[in-house]
């Protein structure tokens, strides 16, 4: 019964994460890659207007509006990062009525939490906590699910230390949903998540003082993405003055 059951975790997996890797992937990892978010955003709105869209369709577009709005944040685009998140959680609703990959449905609202005290530090008090309970049950409901720890992995590393945040333990999960995500060689051929993972691991180890496997990381993805010049042309750089000093 118990194999039987793993079986079948697997195989709703498979699904949930490849329906990520559908029609738009390529063209949002090129966004990715050539830093395009205009490019990025204009997929988002395409598909935003398909009418009747399949779970899995609405789940594609959940990760690129996941994505969308932490490059609005980052970018300090707060007007545009609140438009496509309200659309992102309408879409985390629907998913959750349908009961339709609950893992990764609860790993996005987790990171949506997060999105949401990112704009407004002031509630990190009120939501704080639910951020960190949905990616816990992400985890729990599937194991083998690598957006959990990811999200999971988020949380502690923006929890200020004297809350419970760990940057340690923040690594241990990335390195887990690295090792999940690489299972799959077909998930990460040409994957925003997983470059991006890879990006989040370089500068985790880097802000650990471990200079060296940053260095490791940001080679590792000169090598799988030669043109992602963010990393080529400034990370890298930055990384190899401070490794001089």
């Amino acid at each position: 019964m118990e194999t039987a059951k793993y079986k079948l975790s697997l195989i709703m997996l498979f699904f949930c994460i490849a329906s990520i890797r559908a029609d738009y992937s390529s063209e949002i990892y090129r966004a990715y890659v050539e830093n395009k978010m205009q490019n990025w955003k204009l997929i988002i709105d395409r598909m935003g207007v398909i009418k009747n869209k399949n779970n899995a369709q609405v789940l594609e577009l959940l990760n690129y509006q996941y994505g969308y709005v932490a490059w609005c944040i980052g970018n300090k685009k707060d007007d545009e990062a609140e438009k496509y998140l309200d659309l992102a959680e309408k879409n985390v609703a629907f998913l959750e009525s349908q009961k339709y990959c609950i893992s990764m449905v609860y790993s996005y609202k987790a990171a949506f939490y997060g999105y949401r005290i990112g704009l407004h530090p002031f509630i990190a008090p009120f939501i704080g906590q639910k951020s960190s309970d949905y990616a816990k049950l992400a985890i729990k409901i599937d194991g083998k699910n690598p957006f959990g720890y990811i999200q999971f992995g988020n949380v502690q590393y923006y929890m200020p230390e004297i809350f419970g945040g760990s940057k340690n333990i923040a690594l241990k999960n990335y390195l887990k949903a690295k090792e999940l995500m690489e299972k799959k060689a077909d998930f990460i051929e040409e994957d925003w998540n997983y470059l991006s993972l890879l990006t989040i691991l370089a500068k985790a180890y880097w802000d650990l003082g471990d200079l060296q496997s940053a260095k490791l990381y940001f080679e590792k993805i000169m090598i799988i993405t030669p043109e992602y010049d963010w990393v080529k042309k400034e990370m890298y750089p930055l990384l190899m003055k401070s490794i001089k000093k």
